[in-house]
C-alpha cells in the first residue's frame, strides 16, 4: 500500500470508529444515565456532535487530499463520494434543523418530536456502511 492510500485508509477507519462510538453508543446511552434531564442531554449532545462534525470534516479533508495525491480505484472513489455527500447533507440540511429544535427545547418550549432526528440517524447508518465499504476498498487498492 502506498503512503497516500495508507493515510486515506487510516482517516476513514478512525472516522468510522468515531461515528460508531459517538452516534451509536454515547448518544443513546447518555439519556439513560441517572439524573440526566432532557436539557442536560441536549446540551451535552450539541457539544459532542459539534466536536464530532469538526473531527469528521478534518478526517474527510485528510482522506480527500490523500486520494488526490494517490488515487485509488474508482469503486473506492465512488464509495468515498457517497460518504462525503452524506456528511454534507447532515451538516448543511439536517443539523441546522436539529439545532433550531433543541434551541426551542432548551428555551422551555414544548415542541413535537422531530423527524429530522430520524433522518440524521438514517444518514449515520448510510455513512457507516459507506465508511466500512470505502475503508475495505482502500485496503484492497
Amino acid at each position: 500500500m502506498t503512503p497516500g492510500l495508507a493515510v486515506a485508509t487510516a482517516a476513514v477507519f478512525v472516522w468510522l470508529g468515531m461515528v460508531l462510538a459517538i452516534s451509536f453508543l454515547e448518544a443513546p446511552l447518555k439519556f439513560r444515565a441517572p439524573s440526566v434531564t432532557l436539557p442536560i442531554g441536549l446540551g451535552i449532545g450539541r457539544l459532542v456532535f459539534r466536536a464530532l462534525n469538526l473531527a469528521e470534516t478534518v478526517l474527510a479533508l485528510t482522506a480527500v487530499i490523500a486520494v488526490a495525491v494517490e488515487p485509488p480505484d474508482s469503486a473506492a472513489l465512488v464509495s468515498g463520494a457517497v460518504v462525503l455527500a452524506t456528511l454534507a447533507v447532515q451538516l448543511v440540511l439536517v443539523r441546522p434543523r436539529l439545532t433550531r429544535r433543541s434551541d426551542r427545547v432548551l428555551a422551555g418550549e414544548d415542541v413535537p418530536r422531530s423527524r429530522s432526528h430520524y433522518v440524521y440517524i438514517g444518514l449515520e447508518a448510510v455513512k457507516t456502511v459507506g465508511l466500512v465499504t470505502t475503508g475495505v476498498l482502500l485496503l484492497m487498492s
